[in-house]
């Protein structure tokens, strides 16, 4: 039976293998430390290979990897500098893996989810950082940040006019702003999903782990190789050193070993503290009897030649090994002295297509067999095979590369021998990299481009080769799609700013050499993209269009580190270079709103959907500003829009449902929020709100139901925990209600709703001080909220501190006037000072609830507020007309019992005629009864 059939890789890789000469140490030493296994006294599973370009840390650490495979068994991968982020490093160990027939089925998975759900978060991530609550920023994971809590509603004037409730601008911002917190949520179809995209080493890396530990019980070795190291050091170090060293994801088996092999030294400030966990091992040139032995190896022994390639070389090993690669046959071919190892190389190839072949290969970055034909034209597929062969060329999975010792080289001999031609071949491969860009542009939306890795590869070889054959043409271009490039994030600007400094480096140009380096100095792990937009803005080159997305971009980045002013400034300047610029006027809308500039807010938000009718999410913003601002009609209609153009965004229904919540349609709102939760069931802030609904409607059991779903989904979700608190405060629980309220102020101390809230608790059970300080404290964070004033206007007068309560009462009129509830209020605390301004006060009441229940569309519940005034008038044939009225309006049960509550406490604060009031209560309590039974059959 024929044995298995090696793949072209593996035998190539053991053919190399074969011929490897020198660094017998360092393989012995790698060897020694896998034979003495883990228990080992000196076993050491982190190596740094370190060295100059061409030293042969690659080829050191390739055999280490055949060394591993071979010997011991071993699962191997191996990370170069196409890598530019954490999450790509694990892909490629996954992808590596999987052809080895260990597959990381679940991360794969997550990072097949992590793809998609990216893209989709642009539109919500967009929202979180524009409505983070006061002086506070949101961070990464939205399910410990939720910092927004449920506004107060049902809230009463005189002691337990519950029904007395107002709707106003704090409380809706609270909500409006929870919403947008956890608005990653409503998109996803899970938690999970928003954190993948929120903190994606946080859910990745513990799976990576976890799968990778798998792997390791499971064989006896497993050894990941990261080359190039001083190029992905950045980007990785902190990721590494917490992976390995610190054991923040989990614990990898000690039989999990990690080689990083690259140029510079390891960055103090992530490895000074392991140092003696890791084996050095630093490579030198070939000592003269490693050159001497390679060059006997392949067969070159004549001594004049030796000595020739000695001094070539320099002994540097993948010089050594190219000019041993093709030597001449005659000793007096050996030619001009002058040249240089890789001209020397090239003129000892015997054939002049191959030898044509092998410069013109030089040109792209990478290669494939369709570049290659692209590159050199008629030579086919068997050319290729012969090129990949060469010592200076390595690769794996379908693509090689020269090594850059030799490429550099190489590239100097073509652009001295014909500048015209370097610039008609690098225009010849940009034209191609451009049709396969466009041909895959075919199967993509314009928005999924830059999330494409395959299209930003041809789009950057694009780049590069247009940089190479007319830099200062190509420059502009190349400098708008590094601006794009901060759009996409750090991971993807480090692509280019590498490719211009590639290109700098190839055509010999300081300057672009000198941008592409300051710009990769600027995207590290932990930098932001602010710096880059400055050092292009403040450059040369860059074209009206990418100044204005420049300033546009770090306008955003500057709102979200909440330096409003230089958002602003940013902003204007992109609205100045380019007035029509959309996500410029939607950008600084946002950054109003965050300044709480509504009217600004509105008329940039407008005029960026005038722009762009299907930003979705310009237009959710407009629409908070419309909710915030009590525009809820012209909200819904722009909702409508957005919902006629996506019937199945779960996000905007569930926004139609709670502006029509806002609006007091509350069968149309449950209608949104029901649906909206079909389509997303695990969506807590869509839970939550309709739990909202059914509180504002007295459904009091089917909202502690949502509220107890939602914290079970998203156990530190202040908005529902602060929800359900106000709830068990309406059915008189209040040490359950202070429980939750205590938990939705630890976890954000600082939100004036929930204290108040609390505040109002403990004024419900008597204990005044602790109610005082909490209002103290609430007005302290929001001096002008009316209801909070009041509230605490209204502890005041059951303390007998009537001045005190007058004072804050006259406060709250006059910030909001129209509101009958503390016109009431005031009124009570005159007549118990027995001053004659409360009856005027009372009547003004009277007034303005029955202008409210006079309202097209008035509810029970303004019925039922008008009722309870009128007794306290006292106008008893009104009331008594107001009674009738209230019960043709068929009142929910929790309206009833709010106005029975609230005619209780009246007796207990005025004279009332007990004769006059006893047969209403009476008629009440058997409406009351009569709903009860009516629920329960």
């Amino acid at each position: 039976m024929a044995g298995h059939e090696l793949s072209r890789a593996e035998f190539v890789r053991r053919r190399r293998a074969s011929r490897f000469v020198g660094r017998q140490g360092e393989l012995r030493a790698f060897q020694a430390n896998l034979e003495g296994g883990t228990g080992a006294g000196d076993y050491q599973f982190l190596f740094h290979v370190r060295g100059i370009a061409g030293v042969g840390k690659t080829s050191l650490t390739r055999q280490w990897d055949s060394l591993a495979r071979d010997q011991f068994a071993a699962v191997t991968a191996r990370v170069d500098d196409e890598v530019h982020s954490a999450v790509e490093a694990m892909a490629a160990i996954s992808e590596q893996l999987g052809r080895q027939g260990w597959a990381l089925k679940g991360l794969d998975k997550q990072l097949a989810a992590y793809r998609q759900r990216r893209h989709e978060a642009e539109l919500e991530a967009a929202s979180l950082s524009a409505t983070g609550a006061e002086g506070q920023e949101p961070s990464a994971s939205v399910s410990s940040t939720v910092i927004t809590q449920l506004g107060l509603a049902g809230l009463s004037t005189v002691p337990g006019l519950g029904s007395f409730t107002g709707a106003f601008d704090a409380k809706e911002m609270a909500q409006a702003t929870d919403r947008l917190r956890v608005a990653l949520r409503s998109r996803f179809r899970s938690h999970e999903d928003a954190e993948l995209v929120l903190a994606p080493l946080r859910v990745l890396t513990p799976l990576f782990v976890r799968e990778l530990a798998e792997v390791a019980r499971r064989t006896p070795w497993v050894v990941l190789f990261f080359d190039t190291y001083e190029q992905t050091g950045p980007m990785l170090d902190g990721w590494l050193s917490g992976l390995l060293i610190e054991n923040e994801y989990g614990e990898l088996p000690l039989n999990v070993v990690v080689v990083l092999s690259g140029q510079s030294v390891l960055e103090a400030r992530h490895w000074a503290d392991c140092l003696d966990m890791i084996t050095p091992v630093p490579l030198e040139i070939f000592s003269e009897d490693e050159a001497r032995q390679l060059l006997a190896r392949k067969g070159i022994t004549q001594s004049r030649l030796v000595e020739m390639i000695l001094e070539l070389s320099g002994r540097l090993p993948v010089l050594v090994d190219t000019l041993a690669q093709a030597p001449p046959g005659d000793p007096e071919a050996i030619g001009d002295p002058a040249d240089t190892a890789v001209e020397r190389f090239l003129k000892w190839i015997p054939d002049t297509a191959r030898r044509t072949m092998v410069l013109a290969c030089a040109l792209p970055l990478h290669l494939n067999e369709d570049i290659h034909r692209t590159a050199v034209g008629a030579s086919g597929p068997e050319g290729y095979a012969w090129l990949r062969g060469l010592p200076f060329v390595t690769g794996h999975a379908g693509r090689c590369r020269y090594h850059q010792v030799v490429r550099t080289q190489m590239l100097r001999v073509q652009r001295a021998l014909s500048p015209t031609q370097w610039a008609e071949d690098h225009t010849r491969l940009a034209q191609a990299f451009g049709q396969w860009r466009e041909a895959l542009e075919t199967g993509l939306s314009a928005e999924d481009h830059w999330d494409d890795p395959n299209w930003r590869d041809l789009r950057l070889n694009q780049t590069y080769h247009q940089l190479c054959a007319h830099p200062r043409t190509a420059l502009p271009d190349a400098l708008h799609e590094i601006t794009q490039a901060c759009d996409h994030g750090t991971a993807t600007l480090s692509r280019w700013a590498q490719t211009l400094v590639q290109a700098g480096g190839d055509i010999d140009s300081r300057d672009l050499s000198q941008l592409g380096r300051k710009l990769q100095d600027l995207t590290g792990e932990s930098a932001g993209v602010i710096p880059a937009l400055t050092l292009i803005l403040t450059g040369s080159g860059a074209t009206t269009a990418t100044r204005a997305l420049a300033h546009s971009i770090r306008g955003r980045e500057h709102r979200d580190a909440e330096d409003y002013e230089k958002a602003l400034t940013d902003y204007n300047a992109a609205l100045h270079h380019d007035p029509n610029l959309a996500r410029a006027h939607s950008g600084r809308g946002v950054t109003h709103i965050r300044m709480k500039r509504y009217t600004e807010a509105r008329n940039d938000l407008a005029r960026s959907v005038e722009l762009d009718p299907d930003d979705t999410w310009a237009v959710l913003m407009l629409c908070f500003v419309y909710r915030i601002t009590g525009r809820h009609s012209e909200a819904l209609a722009e909702l409508n829009r957005v919902i006629e153009r996506e019937p199945d965004y779960a996000f905007a229904i569930a926004n139609r449902g709670e502006t029509y919540q806002r609006m007091e349609r509350y069968d149309n709102a449950l209608t949104d929020l029901n649906h909206a939760i079909e389509l997303e069931p695990n969506t807590a802030w869509t839970i939550a709100s309709r739990g909202e609904t059914y509180r504002l409607t007295g459904r009091y059991d089917e909202a502690l139901t949502d509220f107890d779903r939602a914290i079970e989904l998203e156990p530190d979700y202040a908005f529902a925990i602060g929800s359900r608190g106000q709830t068990y405060q309406r059915t008189g629980r209040y040490d359950d209600a202070l429980t939750d309220l205590n938990h939705a102020i630890e976890l954000d101390p600082n939100t004036a709703w929930t204290i108040a809230s609390r505040g109002q608790t403990y004024r419900w059970m008597g204990r005044y001080d602790d109610a005082l300080t909490d209002f103290d404290r609430a007005i302290e964070l929001n001096p002008n909220t009316a209801w909070t004033i009041a509230s605490r206007g209204q502890t005041y007068r059951l303390t007998g501190r009537y001045d005190d309560a007058l004072t804050d009462l006259n406060r709250a009129i006059e910030l909001d006037g129209d509101k009958g509830w503390a016109v009431l209020e005031s009124a009570v605390v005159l007549r118990l000072q027995g001053m004659p301004e409360g009856d005027a006060r009372w009547q003004r009441a009277v007034e303005l609830f029955a202008a409210a229940a006079a309202e097209e569309g008035a509810d029970a519940e303004t019925a039922g507020n008008l009722l309870v005034v009128l007794c306290g008038l006292p106008d008893w044939v009104r009331a008594q007309e107001q009674l009738e009225a209230l019960l043709r309006a068929a009142p929910r049960r929790y309206v009833i019992e709010e106005v029975l509550r609230d005619l209780a406490d009246l007796r207990s604060v005025l004279p009332v005629e007990a004769e006059q009031l006893d047969p209403l209560v009476h008629r009440l309590r058997e409406a009351l009864e009569q709903t009860t039974q009516d629920s329960e059959q």
